[in-house]
């Protein structure tokens, strides 16, 4: 097998052949024929994630171990099974849900993978999908794609699932009510779009790049602000009558989360999944007086992940753009994300 690993925090990715690996147990060995890049690939490849006042959580303090191979988004045909894997899909091809958890907690008992303190995830503690195989704990973790298009498909493992799971903490909403979705990146765009096959009725979305805002309007946002713009704050007042019940931040910027906060009418709810870092300056006070819910919500749960290939596979979520490239172009795909230059998703194929 070949593989583009992370040798070191901070630099390019190197090539390593391996030998194939053997699945053993209840372990199926997936031939990936695609992979999804992921805006957390790069604090990932960085080695740490800000956690603002000049702290850092450093992925060696994660579990992992040099080298690695990254890509947590992934989709294959399953070509091999362990003895133990016997109702393993062996021939089909499966998005793979990669938020594995450590099997014997409370969160892992009840399907919430994702929220186990010692997650396993593949492409952040096991090796991911930046390869051409890659070892899959259990058949469990394989989900169907019907008759969907791979290269969308294999984003909704991660983006999809992260915002899903989401928005089901941010919703519902009133008659009347606006969600506001902060960013129009993978994460952002899979929101808008998920939104509206939830029902979601009055949607904004705010960026600073006009492109990525223009394909947030293609996807069903009702109201688009350009951040960079004038008062993007009183804008959305202006532009949702101040009734913003819920906001999604999918940036996770000292910004942007200030700005979702602010913008909350009394009652509302706040829901951060982005990763980009720092730290969040809040007025204590501020939460019982307007009563409001600030809410960390971390990938989804493979129960989730399968809801939301319910309503893809139905045709009720519509795709955000895609381009896909060579897996060799796996380490210029995190160049190109870390200076902005994709839009929605950059998939890589085997």
């Amino acid at each position: 097998m070949r593989s583009y690993a992370l040798v070191e925090f901070g630099k390019p990715l190197q090539v390593i052949d391996r030998p194939d690996p053997d699945p053993v147990g209840t372990e199926v060995l997936v031939r990936v024929t695609r992979s999804g890049v992921c805006h957390s690939d790069l604090h990932i490849a960085d080695g740490y994630f800000d956690l603002g006042d000049g702290e850092k959580l450093r992925m060696e303090d994660r579990g992992m171990k040099l080298p690695h191979t990254l890509g947590h988004e992934i989709l294959g045909e399953v070509i091999a099974a362990g003895p133990e894997a016997s109702d393993a899909p062996v021939g089909q091809t499966m998005l793979v849900h990669p938020w594995i958890g450590c099997g014997v907690c409370e969160a892992c008992a009840e399907d919430r993978d994702n929220d186990c303190m010692k997650m396993q995830a593949l492409g952040i503690v096991r090796d991911g999908g930046y390869a051409t195989h890659v070892i899959v704990p259990h058949p469990r973790y394989l989900v169907e794609i019907g008759d969907v298009d791979p290269s969308i498909a294999v984003s909704y493992s991660c983006a999809g699932v992260t915002v899903y799971s989401a928005l089901k903490k941010a919703l519902p909403l009133r008659e009347g009510e606006w969600l506001v979705i902060m960013g129009a990146g993978g994460l952002g765009l899979n929101a808008v779009s998920i939104a509206k096959a939830l029902g979601v009725e009055r949607l904004a979305c705010v960026d600073l790049d006009p492109e990525k805002l223009a394909a947030a309007r293609d996807l069903g946002a009702d109201l688009v602000i350009e951040a960079g713009q004038g008062d993007p704050a009183a804008a959305l007042a202006e532009g949702t009558g101040a009734n913003i019940a819920a906001v999604l931040d999918t940036v996770g910027a000292p910004a942007t989360a200030a700005m979702g906060v602010k913008i909350l009418k009394k009652t509302g709810r706040f829901v951060i999944v982005g990763l980009f870092g720092g730290a969040l300056k809040l007025s204590l006070p501020i939460l019982p007086q307007r009563a409001l819910t600030l809410r960390g919500s971390y990938v989804g749960s493979c129960g989730e992940l399968k809801e939301l290939m319910a309503l893809v596979r139905a045709g009720k979520v519509k795709p955000i753009p895609v381009t896909e490239r060579p897996l060799c172009e796996a380490s210029q795909t995190l160049d190109d994300l870390r200076a902005g230059k994709v839009l929605g998703r950059v998939v890589l194929t085997g």
